[in-house]
This record gives structure tokens, C-alpha cells and sequence, in this order.
């Protein structure tokens, strides 16, 4: 580890196997503390559940911090270090606690507590009722070691989000720090690793609050300083519940797969709680680094607005440059996720509608289907699409666009003066006439400008498909 000066923040994620936004919330609030002071973001993988340590998942952690701009090659990034390395320095930390006479052994049961307070007329369901404090019980296996807590005053948080925030001691059980067989629970390794790390700063979601007074005595109690503690707020759905992996899209990776831009989902993530104090919302990085102040984030609960994501996603798709563009679709323009064969796609077609599809889309997985005819033998059939747009009189245009497109130029304003005519013969506006000829075509009502799609596409491909159509319509 490095040298423990100036201002050390941490993200301490276990390895599930997905990345939570939530998690990416707090890794981007504390990276932007460690860039604004010119400290350090450690990364420490909470590994100590062998049920939850796999290696792909701690690698699956680290791209998701590289895709959201947290790269371990910055000079701010140190780590990954990882939880279960330091099992000794836990269990130092726990034998100095329980010398110190700070923490007791114990081998009460849950059964046996309930018990002794039934019989003394008190709430069952309450905690500890401190029956081992005495008692000088040594280390043995199958006896937990508690942490003595104050019996009386307060221990008060200094939270920079929440203000001061006050748990009464005497509602505060001797908590368990260790287990009968000697490893740490997740308070004492929490604080022990902390205090190992030099971390000046804990910056973590609210639903870390209630552990913060147990924290801050074990920080007392082991001879440190206790961090500068903030707890974000809980994000929550259209509902406001709090996300959940089990109900909600959380994973970043579902996001990342969809096309989102990171760019865009940094810049909206980092609005979850925080404003930089004017109506402004898109912003680069740095400015929102040079703007954030963890005082100003409101402890209110955050809505995680999957529409306004979407739309962040627009205005970063629109300002990227055409090539920068092209470059992000390339992923869903080749299987497997195009569903074409790589020698049907043909990257110059692609690159002259390009601009078009650009300030179409909302997610890049949406090109896909703006310009899969381009690339497709045959234009997909889509049965809503198809009885919309080939009613009574479709024939008619069909078959005067079919005649009209033999001749006439290649071009987009040719086409579209063709078209137009074919439907004022038929008595329709051209956004009715064109219709029938963008299902035949490409096989949907919505989609790039047509005109200049069938410039694109070709007199030889687009003739065939309009055939084709005339073929399906009844007699």
C-alpha cells in the first residue's frame, strides 16, 4: 500500500456477479473526492463469502469500473486488494480487542437469549442482553466474541450528507465481531481493513447508516481516528422502492449491452442525489469533478428515471462526430447481434446513412433495426407494420412507384418527386403514398428518411422488394 497522506476514499463491492448502478453511483462519488483533492480510490474487493468469490466476478467489477472511467491504470487507483488476504490482521484486531477487555467471549445461543428474556418479562425479539459480559470466558470453539458497548450516552455520526445523526447506547447491543471459529464479521474486517488502508473518507449508501455507530466505536476502540462518514441516498423506481435486483434492471452491464454511452450514464448516475447548484445536466467529467462538493447531496431518496437516462443517451449519441459514431454502432452492426451474415454487411452503405440513424436513435442497439434492410436479402415482416400501411389503394402506389423508380434517377429528391406524384394520382399526400413503399422496402412504418434510404439501398435491390410486396397484397 501506498503512503497514507491527504485524502483516501475506498469502494469496498463483494463480487455477486452483477454490478449494481447503485454501486456505480458510489464508486463514481468517490472517485470524483479522489481526483478533486488529489488523493487516492482504493478498491477493495469484500471477498471473505466463499459462496461470492469467484475470479470472474472481481473481473467483471473492474470492467465495469473501467467502462464507467475508474481505470486502474490512473495514478488515483489503488488496488484491487482483496478482504480475505487479511484475515490475520482481522483476527490480530479481534485478540487485541478482547485483551484490551473491550470485547468478551461468548456461547449464548439465540435459543437461550429469548429464553432468559421471556422469563424476566422483557421483548424477546430485542438484542443481546449482555449475559456473558462477566462471566470471563476464554477463547474456545463455538464461541463468538462480542464487542462491550457503552451502557450509557449516545454515539453521535457527523455525517456530511445527513448533519449529526445520534444512536442512544443503551439500544445498541454487544454486537458480535467474531464468529465461534475465529474469522471477523463484516464490522470489525470493515474497520480493521479501513484502518490498515489509511481511509480518511467512507462515502457508501444509506443502507450502511446503522452499522456507523458500531463502526465508529470499533475505530475508537482499536486506537484510530475515525473517517469523515457520508451516506448516499437510496435509489428507488417509479414506485419508490428501492431498486432491486430482483424486480428492477440494476445491472450496469444490462445498460452497457443496450448502448448506452458510458459517458452517458456517468453523467446521469452522478445526478442521483447530487445538482451542481444550476439547471445545467449534461456535463463533461471534469466539470462535474471540479463542481461536486459531497455537502450538496441531498439525503432524499433518488429516482432512478430510466427515461431520462435514455435521453442523456440521445444528446451524448448526437454529440458524438459521424466516425466516432460509426465506430460506436460497430458492435450491433455484426453478429451476434446483427442478424446478418458479416459479408451481407457493406461498411459504405452503412457510413451514408450514418448521420441519418444518428439523430434517430436513443440506444445503439436500436440501429440494428433502422438499417437492417440495408444489409438483409429480404426486409423483415412485421404483421402490425404490414396492415398498417397496405390498405385499400396500396397496389395503386405500388405499382406507379414500381414504374416511376425504373426510370427515373437514383436519387433522393427523384424518388421522393416520383413517389409524391404517384400519390397526388391517387389523390394522397406524400406522407400517406410513401407508406406502402417503406413497408415493401423495408419491412416497417418507422425508420430512416426513406428517400434517401432507397438511395442507398440501390434501383437493383429496391425494384425486387416492391414486387414482391404487389405479390402478397389480395387481388
Amino acid at each position: 500500500m501506498t503512503d497514507k497522506d491527504g485524502v483516501r476514499v475506498r469502494f469496498a463491492p463483494s463480487p455477486t456477479g452483477i454490478f449494481h448502478v447503485g454501486g456505480a453511483r458510489s464508486a463514481l462519488f468517490n472517485w470524483a473526492i479522489a481526483q478533486r483533492s488529489g488523493g487516492r480510490f482504493v478498491l477493495r474487493i469484500e471477498d471473505t463469502d466463499a459462496a461470492r468469490n469467484r475470479p470472474e466476478w472481481t473481473e467483471g467489477i473492474i470492467r465495469a469500473l473501467a467502462w464507467i472511467g475508474i481505470e486502474a491504470s490512473d495514478p488515483a487507483f489503488e488496488g484491487p486488494y482483496f478482504q480475505s488476504a487479511y484475515a490475520a490482521d482481522h483476527e490480530a484486531a479481534a485478540n487485541r480487542l478482547a485483551e484490551a477487555g473491550q470485547a468478551y467471549y461468548c456461547d449464548c445461543s439465540r435459543e437461550q437469549v429469548v429464553e432468559r428474556r421471556t422469563a424476566a418479562g422483557s421483548d424477546p425479539q430485542k438484542g443481546y442482553d449482555g449475559f456473558c459480559r462477566d462471566r470471563g470466558l476464554q477463547r474456545a470453539p463455538g464461541r463468538a466474541l462480542r464487542f462491550r458497548t457503552p451502557d450509557e450516552g449516545v454515539t453521535v455520526v457527523e455525517d456530511r450528507i445527513r448533519g449529526r445523526v445520534e444512536f442512544p447506547n443503551e439500544a445498541m447491543e454487544d454486537f458480535v465481531i467474531a464468529r465461534g471459529d475465529g474469522s471477523a464479521l463484516f464490522n470489525l474486517a470493515n474497520v480493521a481493513d479501513d484502518l490498515a488502508m489509511g481511509i480518511t473518507e467512507v462515502v457508501r449508501g444509506e443502507e450502511h447508516l446503522s452499522n456507523t455507530p458500531k463502526q465508529q466505536l470499533l475505530w475508537a476502540a482499536l486506537g484510530g481516528t475515525p473517517p469523515v462518514w457520508a451516506h448516499l441516498p437510496v435509489i428507488v423506481n417509479e414506485k419508490r422502492q428501492k431498486l432491486s435486483k430482483r424486480r428492477d434492471k440494476v445491472a450496469l452491464e444490462d445498460y452497457q449491452a443496450e448502448g448506452y454511452l458510458p459517458g452517458a450514464m456517468v453523467n446521469y448516475l452522478m445526478l442521483l442525489g447530487w445538482a451542481p447548484g444550476d439547471d445545467q445536466e449534461i456535463m463533461a467529467w471534469p466539470d462535474m469533478v471540479s463542481r461536486f462538493r459531497i455537502e450538496d447531496v441531498n439525503s432524499a431518496s433518488a429516482f432512478f428515471d430510466e427515461n431520462k437516462l435514455r435521453a442523456f443517451n440521445g444528446e451524448y449519441i448526437r454529440a458524438l462526430s459521424v466516425e466516432e459514431f460509426i465506430r460506436a454502432c460497430t458492435p450491433w452492426l455484426t453478429p451476434p447481434r446483427a442478424p446478418w451474415r458479416p459479408d451481407q454487411y457493406d461498411p459504405e452503405a452503412f457510413a451514408a446513412v450514418a448521420p441519418l440513424a444518428q439523430t434517430r436513435v436513443a440506444l445503439l442497439s436500436e440501429i440494428t433495426a433502422n438499417v437492417d434492410f440495408l444489409f438483409l436479402d429480404e426486409p423483415v415482416h412485421d404483421e402490425k407494420s404490414w396492415s398498417k400501411a397496405m390498405k385499400p389503394g396500396a397496389e395503386k402506389i405500388l405499382e406507379g412507384a414500381l414504374t416511376e423508380f425504373t426510370t427515373c434517377d437514383w436519387t433522393a429528391e427523384s424518388l421522393k418527386q416520383a413517389v409524391e406524384q404517384v400519390g397526388q394520382s391517387q389523390g394522397m399526400k406524400l406522407g400517406k403514398a410513401q407508406a406502402p413503399v417503406r413497408v415493401a422496402v423495408t419491412g416497417r412504418t418507422v425508420g430512416l428518411p426513406l428517400f434517401e434510404s432507397l438511395e442507398t439501398l440501390g434501383r437493383d435491390r429496391t425494384l425486387p422488394r416492391i414486387r414482391a410486396a404487389l405479390s402478397h397484397l389480395p387481388e
